[in-house]
This record gives C-alpha cells, sequence and structure tokens, in this order.
C-alpha cells in the first residue's frame, strides 16, 4: 500500500475524520479498546468491536483480529478495527510493509488531557483537540473546538483548551447531555432513534433514574450493560427531534477530518506517494 493511516479510537469524531479519509482513497486501521465507551454508536467504527461489522453512512467497518485480516479488508475497501489499546500495530505494520511506506498516526481517542509522545511511531503524528501541543507530542493538530479555527492545522503549539461545555444544539446545551447518575451498570430502556418527551425514562444506573430533560431523539447512548461512573456522559438527547441525524456524521467530524487531509497532502513525501 502506499500510504497508511491508523486512526487511535473510533468514536464519533474520529470515525467523522476517518470516513473523510477512506473516501479521499487512503487506507485507514481503526485501533480501539476492549469495551470502547462510544455514545453516538450509529456513526461511530468502534461498535464494530462489539457488532463484528458496523456501517457508518456508507463505509463498512469491521472488527479485525490482526493485521493480515486488516490488509485484506482494507484491499476491499472496508475499515479494518483492531483492538488495540496500546498501538502495538506499529511494529507490526513496519514490519509488514514494504521499505519507505510512509505511516501516518491520528490520535482521535479525545481524552482531552496531556498527551505522551508518540512521535517514534509514525512519520507523521496528528492529535486532535485539546491535550496535543505540536512539535512536541505530535508534529500537528487539529483544531476540534468550534469557531473560526475549527478544522485548522495547527503546526507549532497547542490546540484550545477543553471548555468543558457541550456544544449547544437548537440552544440547548449542558441540559442537553445525559449523565450517569451513579456508579454501577447502565440499564438502557431506549433506543438511539427513539422520540422521546420531557422526563421519560431513558435509563438506570444503580436503580438511579436517568430521565430525558426535554422532548427531542435520543441520538446518542451507551450499549446497554456498560459499566459506568457517575457523572459521566452516557447519552445525548437532540432537541432538533429528527431521528435522521442521529445515523449522519457530525459537521464538526468532517470539518476535523479536512483538517487532517490537509495535514497529511501538505507533506511532499507523503503526498508523492499517492501518486506512485
Amino acid at each position: 500500500m502506499a500510504l497508511i493511516v491508523v486512526l487511535r479510537g473510533g468514536g464519533d469524531l474520529a470515525s467523522g475524520v476517518g470516513l473523510r479519509l477512506h473516501r479521499a482513497g487512503l487506507g485507514v486501521l481503526v485501533t480501539e479498546l476492549p469495551q470502547p465507551l462510544v455514545v453516538r454508536r450509529r456513526v461511530s467504527f468502534a461498535e464494530a468491536v462489539f457488532e463484528g461489522e458496523v456501517r457508518v453512512e456508507d463505509v463498512t467497518a469491521r472488527k479485525v483480529g490482526n493485521l493480515r485480516e486488516a490488509f485484506e479488508w482494507m484491499a476491499q475497501g472496508q475499515v479494518p478495527v483492531l483492538v488495540d489499546p496500546q498501538a502495538q500495530v506499529f511494529a507490526g505494520l513496519r514490519a509488514e510493509l514494504a521499505p519507505g511506506t510512509p505511516l501516518v498516526l491520528v490520535d482521535g481517542r479525545m481524552t482531552k488531557l496531556p498527551a505522551a509522545p508518540q512521535l517514534d511511531l509514525a512519520d507523521l503524528v496528528i492529535g486532535l483537540g485539546p491535550g496535543f501541543t505540536a512539535g512536541e507530542d505530535c508534529h500537528a493538530v487539529v483544531e476540534t473546538n468550534r469557531g473560526h479555527s475549527l478544522g485548522r492545522v495547527i503546526w507549532q503549539g497547542p490546540a484550545e483548551a477543553d471548555t468543558r461545555i457541550p456544544e449547544g444544539v437548537d440552544g440547548r446545551r449542558e441540559e442537553r447531555v445525559l449523565r450517569a447518575s451513579a456508579d454501577g451498570e447502565l440499564c438502557a430502556f431506549m433506543e438511539i432513534g427513539d422520540h422521546l418527551d420531557a422526563g421519560q425514562l431513558v435509563a438506570e444506573v444503580a436503580g438511579e433514574s436517568v430521565r430525558a430533560p426535554f422532548r427531542g431523539v435520543l441520538r446518542g447512548l451507551l450499549r446497554d450493560g456498560m459499566m459506568v461512573h457517575q457523572g459521566l456522559k452516557i447519552g445525548d438527547v437532540d432537541p432538533r427531534d429528527d431521528p435522521r441525524y442521529c445515523s449522519l456524521v457530525s459537521d464538526k467530524s468532517l470539518a476535523v477530518g479536512g483538517g487532517v487531509l490537509e495535514a497529511i497532502l501538505s507533506r511532499p513525501q507523503l503526498r508523492a506517494r499517492l501518486w506512485d
């Protein structure tokens, strides 16, 4: 292959990035945790860890057990998802790929914490959003905060700080986010895409109710049976009340994906390999 992009994290924002790179013709390999906590599951490649195969818009992602399977499914136009929380796949990739084949790492885990240096893992390392500093722990950062800087590539310095304020949807901000009311196992009573009335029971955690704050559609919800802690984001209510949005990647993730593609194509040595 001419170039491989390893995407750490398969949540909704990272999956939008992967979708854009895949559509542009790049080979994308997603690595994930054994039990990823993903809210917007209908637009997340991470769901393949549980389901084996998922479809995000027009792209199919499939769980694989090793690099051989990953290469096979990439050749068939699919996105392989490998459980690999420590990014051990890079050693295997260097051994399997032809000498000189460029590797790109995009860290889309969105931990929003100071990142450990990863510069030695790939020819180009791109961090998404808060916690990354270009020139220190990665080569480039792509801004994820909404505003005029969304999707911009930063080659020196940090991303904007985490605001800790959920993005507004139709004027709703913090109140649209469903959070665990206790530590324990999530028991879900509704499905993503369901219409909700204000006060409707959505889930329980350790017997504590989680209810819809207003009328809308359930855009995201963690999987039933997941272990969660108090205050963790477990769901998302969309006041626009249109279930179609549950299955579409966000405008934000596509904008960030455009920034990642710009960063890759701005490197002449990487760009040249795409037309080999």
